[in-house]
């Protein structure tokens, strides 16, 4: 058998393995994806020469070849201080976990949902949320593209998805607020242009209802999750005529924003004012008191994404599944007891 030497600085292929070896393009091709059909000697033939050529199989090619993929694309709709946020790597450090553990390759994509998705190479997608990029979901649904959509629980399409019991967690945590004796409950809501936080003003106002308390939208202020927003809905909030002596936050972020304020306007956490947060973030237990707060099971939430994705790649087929994780109220030092004054 005649060996073809080759500069290390050229690059080898598939070619130059098979006039190595002595053998056809396709049969160095079966031999690199493991297919059975391979007599022994041409197989060891192969091998060998791809030892001494240094042969690197191109891992598209392979794809291609097998017609399988092991990479999964992480779509998360871009926003302003996405890798300071605290929901979005925990999603990514999910994700990236269970994608190292079932051998997955991960590809991360920020989106502003104008811009098609590429998906060349892909064998699946997790959505992060569906915020303006539905149309980018459905197309990948179109082309019969395994995806999983995690955060926003979809009933109108043929899609798997997991969420979080956003409505129910804000429920309890508002019912709490009114066990401890509280009638006068703020809300400061996060963007509700996400199903997240449309979901908790909903549990907010469902919880009011079931305990016979009416909704004052003077006690409601929307912001679009920042701390800048928070601290100016904080503000109005203290400074009100009649203001509340307890609020639900959309979020810790904003949660910790609330009380800094309070703080600088002379209120005493929970004396004057009891509150509530939203996502069960460390830096809540960092605060001049320890933060009561709702605990979203994101990192679960991540995982059993790349699970769901996994058997469905395996399936070949669309077999969907709808997921709603329960969010867990936490109780610490930020609320307590009304008492009249």
């Amino acid at each position: 058998m005649t060996r073809t030497k080759k500069n290390p600085s050229q690059n080898i292929s598939i070619v130059d393995v098979a006039r190595a070896s002595g053998v056809s393009i396709t049969t160095v091709s079966r031999v690199i994806n493991k297919v059975g059909t391979v007599k022994d000697s041409n197989r060891i033939k192969v091998l060998n020469a791809v030892k001494e050529l240094k042969f690197q199989p191109s891992i598209f090619a392979q794809r291609l070849a097998t017609g399988k993929s092991n990479v999964v694309a992480l779509v998360i709709p871009r926003y302003e201080g996405i890798f300071y946020s605290f929901y979005a790597l925990e999603l990514i450090r999910g994700v990236g976990t269970m994608c190292e553990a079932l051998k997955l390759d991960l590809l991360l994509h920020l989106t502003d949902a104008r811009t098609p998705l590429s998906l060349r190479g892909v064998g699946g997608i997790i959505f992060s949320d569906i915020i303006g990029n539905r149309a980018q979901l459905e197309d990948s649904l179109a082309k019969n593209i395994p995806c999983v959509v995690i955060n926003y629980y979809v009933d109108d399409l043929d899609v798997s998805c997991i969420a979080i019991d956003n409505a129910g967690g804000a429920e309890n945590a508002v019912n709490y607020l009114v066990e401890l004796g509280h009638r006068k409950i703020a809300h400061i809501t996060g963007d509700v242009m996400t199903q997240a936080a449309a979901k908790r003003l909903e549990g907010y106002k469902r919880a009011l209802e079931k305990n016979s308390i009416k909704i004052r939208e003077d006690y409601i202020f929307q912001t679009d999750y920042s701390r800048g927003a928070a601290r100016s809905a904080a503000e109005n909030l203290i400074k009100a005529a009649d203001p509340a002596t307890a609020v639900f936050v959309a979020s810790d972020a904003m949660a910790l924003e609330v009380m800094a304020v309070a703080r600088e306007l002379g209120k005493n956490i929970p004396q004057d004012l009891s509150i509530v947060g939203f996502d069960d973030n460390p830096s809540g237990l960092y605060g001049p008191v320890g933060l009561t707060t709702v605990r979203q099971p994101l990192i679960s939430m991540a995982e059993e994404s790349v699970k769901e994705l996994n058997r469905l790649i395996a399936l070949k087929k669309n077999v969907p599944k709808k997921i709603l994780l329960p969010a867990e109220l936490v109780i610490r030092e930020s609320c307590k007891p009304f008492v009249a004054r």
